[in-house]
């Protein structure tokens, strides 16, 4: 087979070539076809198949998680269960809005009985959480160490949540009017924060309200 074999064919006359260039031309023929048919027609379907691969890997970690989880469907039963019963024995805790009066009166109780004169007691505005409303209560009272020491344990002994925060302490002021070196006294100011939840109404009542607020953003 020479280059001008290659030269001088003619196409009306194919049938007369020599074979190897026959088998050349065919060889070329099918290179041509072949890239044509995978630019136009396979191009497309390697795409959509590697998209169906990822498809599938895809769905098969959905499978497998959701197998994982009803394997252990028991296991999660049981810890909501628990869950609940925590969030129960927590909820207990938080009083209702009649019950709020009752919660201050131990708060101040708390202090009576221990001897600490109070100088301050002003419950705050309330701020309201998705279940729960913190009221902010700011109180000063003077006393000895010790006593407001005690005064501090009794709180956090309440059966209802109440803690103690800002606290400041410091020595008593001289009496006016005496000369006299203060005593052992001592003055302490604190916020004490107290919850109570909220009831259905107000559960409701705050949704619609932020909704709104979200709302009015959106404008």
């Amino acid at each position: 087979m020479k280059l001008d074999d290659f030269n001088n064919i003619d196409i009306n006359n194919a049938g007369s070539l020599p074979a190897p260039v026959k088998a050349v031309l065919l060889v070329a023929v099918f290179l041509v076809l072949f890239a044509l048919g995978y630019y136009f027609i396979w191009i497309d379907a390697f795409t959509s198949l590697d998209t169906a691969k990822a498809k599938e890997q895809e769905l098969r970690k959905v499978f497998l998680d959701k197998k994982a989880q009803a394997i252990n469907l028991e296991a999660y039963k049981l810890q909501m269960v628990e869950i609940e019963k925590t969030f129960g024995a927590l909820l207990k805790q938080l009083p209702d809005k009649s019950q709020m009066d009752g919660l201050l009166t131990d708060i101040n109780q708390a202090g009576l009985g221990r001897g600490l004169e109070f100088e301050l007691f002003r419950p705050g505005q309330e701020t309201r959480a998705e279940f729960y409303a913190e009221m902010p209560i700011s109180i000063k009272v003077r006393g000895s160490y010790h006593d407001l020491g005690a005064f501090a344990t009794d709180i956090s002994k309440l059966s209802r949540i109440v803690t103690l925060n800002d606290l400041s302490i410091a020595p008593a002021s001289k009496e006016a009017g005496k000369d006299k070196t203060p005593d052992a006294t001592l003055i302490m100011e604190a916020t004490a924060k107290t919850y109570r939840y909220l009831d259905a109404d107000e559960i409701a009542s705050k949704k619609a309200t932020d909704k709104a607020k979200v709302g009015k953003k959106g404008r």
